[in-house]
């Protein structure tokens, strides 16, 4: 007896412990140990230079609210975190992983059932007993069924599941980090495009009113039709870009409607301008190493890279011999009546082991398969690490020059003002045509446009950057992070709230 209960405990063991995975090795990063720091990258901004400093906290410890000061803002990303139907449809996609985990696992586990079943039957009269043509059977009992894992077959098909499902939920953290940026950087494109009406709306006054006093010029005989036509060229250009303008801000409004998931609420609190966002600016980059565990679109490629490898075990499995028992207890009686009476108590118990000799080919091109993919996850989480650092170094690299850029804009804004005024003043007193006013307008309202243009771009790669080095998980500085794979209850307050995740291992 000894003997028997120490096979079960060594079968029992094996049973729990062996797979055929093969031993996960993490791939290097193939990018460089540290982003660049000459050239472009040399201008960072220093601590505490701007109106607001991030006090050396990593992007992924700072809450979206104290990233984004403007109110309008946080409450536009707090209607698109609960509304937004991408975002939904990510965490949906985790609840689908997370049965379909909890279906394989259950594979681990024997199946019992209970079965009750009635069979009747007719014999022909000669090759029947006792001339009995009619027989009938009644049973009641439980069955079971269970497949021992000996070579972790059913395991590595677990271990499987559990690593898609973990890379839906990183994928999902991925979706809100990317929503809150898209988010913000489609606002301040709305509120850029409302500058650019405003400077239009400017030129367009002025130029009108140089063609009213050129045209009056003209009537009167003291004026040139050329001069005439050039100042009606200002007026009309400006117009046609009035028009542009007002499209592009109407598109872009509902490009924002689109991401929040609803109408823009006519109860919005007021914003702040362009020039007044005051975003974090000196967000230390850290290292690239460190992307490992901040970017979860990283994190989502390592686990689909451990699903794959695991597959790999049950390819291999597939190989060896599958055991399963199965068996059955109850009662079985040639009547209803006689189903409980003493003696009508039946059993069944079958093991069986089932050996591929021969398949075709399909396990061993099964195998060939999970090595493929293997292979293929391997360079996409190399890859997934080198857009990681190339999007941070592209925002460092911006980072370092727009704030040289966007005062040699207001330089020359501030001079082409200036070129402006000193033409018309020329122009009036008979001492230059037109043309030169013509060119001096122009060349302004040239520069009024690349100097909104270019303010836009420095805060939306801001917003880029604080997303990119993987800021915009948590709502604010200080909290606990939720769980990737947290239930959302979207019923619950303005923005949805995370319950606490069901993982199980």
């Amino acid at each position: 007896m000894l003997k028997y209960s120490l096979m079960a405990v060594a079968v029992a063991v094996f049973a729990a412990g062996c797979t055929m995975e093969p031993k996960y090795h993490q791939p290097a990063a193939p990018v460089s140990g540290a982003f660049p720091s000459d050239g472009v990258y040399a201008t960072q901004p220093a601590p505490g230079a701007g109106a607001r400093t991030a006090n050396g906290q990593a992007a992924v410890d700072i809450g979206w609210r104290d990233f984004f000061v403007d109110q309008r803002l946080q409450q536009l990303i707090e209607i698109a975190l609960k509304n937004n139907r991408d975002l939904r449809v990510s965490v949906l996609n985790i609840e689908a992983s997370r049965a379909q985990y909890q279906i394989v696992r259950a594979a681990l586990m024997p199946t019992i059932d209970a079965a009750a079943s009635q069979s009747k039957s007719r014999t022909p009269k000669n090759l029947s007993f006792l001339d009995r043509t009619i027989s009938n059977e009644y049973s009641v009992g439980l069955n079971a069924s269970w497949e021992i894992d000996f070579f972790g077959r059913i395991r590595s098909l677990k271990d499987q599941a559990l690593a898609q499902y973990l890379a839906t939920a990183q994928a999902r953290k991925a979706a809100e980090i990317a929503l809150v940026a898209s988010v913000a950087d489609q606002y301040l494109t709305l509120l850029a495009f409302d500058d650019l009406l405003k400077v239009t709306q400017d030129t367009l006054k002025t130029a009108q009113e140089s063609y009213r006093i050129t045209k009056l010029q003209y009537e009167t005989g003291t004026g040139s039709e050329l001069d005439l036509r050039q100042a009606e060229t200002v007026v009309e250009q400006a117009n046609a870009n009035l028009q542009s303008q007002a499209r592009l801000r109407a598109q872009a409004e509902n490009a924002l409607v689109l991401l929040i998931g609803e109408p823009l609420p006519a109860d919005l609190p007021g914003g702040l301008a362009l020039d007044n966002q005051d975003l974090l600016t000196d967000i230390p980059a850290g290292l690239p190493s460190d992307l490992l565990t901040r970017r979860p679109d990283i994190m989502e490629a390592e686990q689909n890279l451990l699903a794959a490898n695991a597959n790999i075990g049950a390819a291999r499995a597939a190989f060896f011999p599958r055991v399963s028992l199965t068996g059955s207890f109850g009662t079985l009686s040639p009547t209803l009546g006689g189903l409980f009476k003493p003696g009508s108590a039946a059993w069944s118990f079958a093991p069986q082991i089932t050996l591929p000799i021969f398949t075709g080919g399909e396990n061993k091109a099964n195998l060939d398969l999970a090595n493929v993919q293997k292979n293929i996850q391997v360079a996409q989480y190399e890859k997934a690490i080198q857009t990681a650092f190339r999007e941070v170094a592209d925002g460092l690299a911006a980072r370092g020059t727009y704030d040289q850029e966007i005062r040699a804009l207001e330089r020359n804004t501030f001079a082409e003002q200036r070129r402006l005024d000193l033409s018309d003043l020329r122009y009036r007193n008979g001492v230059d045509s037109y043309l030169a006013v013509l060119t001096a307008q122009t060349a302004l309202y040239s520069s009024q446009q690349s100097l909104i243009t270019a303010r836009m771009e420095r805060l939306t790669n801001l917003v880029d950057l604080y997303k990119a080095l993987g800021g915009g998980w948590i709502e604010r500085a200080g909290e606990q992070p939720r769980p990737a794979d947290a239930p959302v209850d979207y019923g619950a307050g303005s923005a949805p709230v995370a319950a606490s995740a069901a993982t199980s291992g």
